[in-house]
């Protein structure tokens, strides 16, 4: 159970712990928690949408530039739901998956960041809000694991392995949908709905002792 003290701008525990958006952490409140009872999702959308913070750490959304037809619609719907819950989404900013993400984010609202393997930042899809060309090639699938809390694959071939293999290996949730790869730390979900409730439980820690 998490509450919404407004008055206050705080979000509590069951336990009268509040959070911390800076530091995405729980921590001793010395008060009982007062306000309106709220779900992970309201709550992400909440901090990330109304509580003056100067963070925030974008989610990667990763996968193949030639995706099976049945993955572009998933992506679409998994950038919007992003850009709803006030996330920054970092990318690859080309075509395939990512081009269908940042369409999402786009008719959303929200703020997609293409981290580009090319030296000029025309080779980006038109639904982009931030190109970023890099020149650095396929280098950069390091740097989208790192700067991430969090990793999103819908599908994926080899450039998805390398990048979910990168997050799994700096300690990041990483999340696959729609036949990303089946390997060990990707937690596989069904769709849309199920990706938001354990997103927004990872973002809010509530699986590391929150509630």
């Amino acid at each position: 159970m998490l509450t919404l003290d407004r008055s206050a701008a705080r979000l509590l525990d069951a336990r009268g712990r509040e959070f911390d958006p800076r530091r995405r952490s729980w921590n001793p409140a010395g008060h009982r928690a007062t306000g309106e009872g709220i779900s992970p999702a309201e709550a992400v959308r909440w901090l990330q949408r109304e509580v003056e913070t100067r963070w925030r750490i974008p989610v990667g959304l990763i996968g193949p530039r030639e995706p099976e037809a049945r993955q572009l619609p998933v992506a679409e719907a998994v950038g919007a739901g992003l850009a709803r819950l006030g996330f920054t989404v970092l990318c690859g900013g080309r075509q395939g998956v990512m081009e269908a993400a940042c369409r999402g984010i786009a008719a959303a609202g929200g703020i997609s960041v293409g981290l580009l393997p090319d030296a000029e930042w025309e080779a980006a899809n038109a639904y982009v809000s931030i190109p970023i060309a890099t020149g650095i090639g396929v280098a950069r699938n390091a740097i989208i694991a790192r700067a991430c809390w969090a990793l999103v694959a819908v599908g994926g071939g080899y450039g998805t392995i390398s990048e979910a293999a990168f997050g799994l290996q700096f300690g990041r949730p990483v999340f696959g949908l729609a036949g990303a790869p089946q390997i060990p730390g990707v937690v596989q979900l069904e769709d849309w709905p199920a990706l938001e409730e354990r997103l927004c439980r990872a973002f809010l820690r509530l699986e590391e002792g929150g509630t």
